[in-house]
């Protein structure tokens, strides 16, 4: 081979490894952030204190929110290839939580801070400070309903209103594979039909049917039941968050809270 073959060839050589890492490299998996919620798995090497949900939720905007284990805050995030940048400081509330669960929520805070990169794949997401050292480790958060069991814990009483569960009763929703809803609604048993979209984040439940029993405890029992079948149809909009599921109506109003069973 001759000199200048060679030369040719180390050339071409040369130009075709420095458009792979162009194109290929120092994207960090941003494509996978706006709009996606994560779970933290990991903070500082350790995993989260059992008990405990701490998330990081993208908004299709730069803002950002969670539950850091104790508040919710909200704070915007700059994001540019490899590179993340929260900005500081955030919003959050104010509630004051036991320890070691308010140190936790400090160390979490203080790693938003410190995250300089991360990668992030469809699903995981780890944080990582200038020198590479992993600071927060998330598992992406499922929207899926389906085989999934949750508790009551308020409902749209259709009077503008948001209450609580009466003490003393449950009410439950358990969303099959099946395409039913079904549980108890304090005093009978209900079920549905249910259609949801994990990925629109929709869903319409349908006209609810129930056995037939009357109760007479605790006072308001039989309103409490109506009140929750009535909210329960009127769900549009559906988002869970670590074991907390929201569902809003077409108009944003809050129709049902739930929390994840045991």
């Amino acid at each position: 081979m001759s000199k200048k073959s060679a030369v040719l060839i180390f050339g071409v050589m040369l130009n075709l490894v420095l458009f792979t890492a162009c194109t290929s490299g120092g994207d960090g998996g941003e494509e996978f952030l706006p709009g996606s919620s994560w779970n933290l798995t990991a903070l500082n090497g350790g995993a989260p204190i059992a008990g405990t949900f701490i998330t990081l939720n993208f908004d299709e905007n730069p803002a950002v929110f969670g539950s850091d284990g104790c508040n919710n805050y909200r704070t915007t995030v700059t994001v540019d290839g490899d590179n993340i940048e929260f900005a500081q400081p955030g919003a959050a509330t104010l509630m004051a939580c036991d320890e070691p669960v308010m140190s936790q929520a400090t160390a979490y805070q203080e790693a938003l801070a410190a995250a300089e990169t991360f990668t992030a794949t469809s699903e995981e997401l780890v944080l990582m400070d200038g020198a590479g050292n992993e600071l927060a480790t998330f598992a992406v958060a499922s929207q899926e309903l389906s085989s999934t069991s949750w508790i009551v814990i308020s409902y749209n009483n259709g009077r503008e209103a948001v209450v609580s569960v009466i003490n003393g009763t449950e009410i439950t929703a358990s969303f099959g594979d099946d395409g039913q809803v079904s549980g108890t609604a304090g005093c009978n048993n209900y079920f549905a039909s249910y259609e949801a979209d994990a990925e629109a984040g929709t869903i319409t439940i349908g006209q609810a049917g129930s056995t037939m029993m009357a109760c007479a405890e605790p006072e308001g029992i039989m309103e409490q039941e109506q009140g929750y079948l009535a909210a329960l149809a009127t769900a549009a909009t559906y988002r869970i968050e670590a074991n907390t599921l929201e569902m809003r109506t077409a108009d944003g109003a809050l129709a049902a809270m739930m929390q994840l069973a045991p």
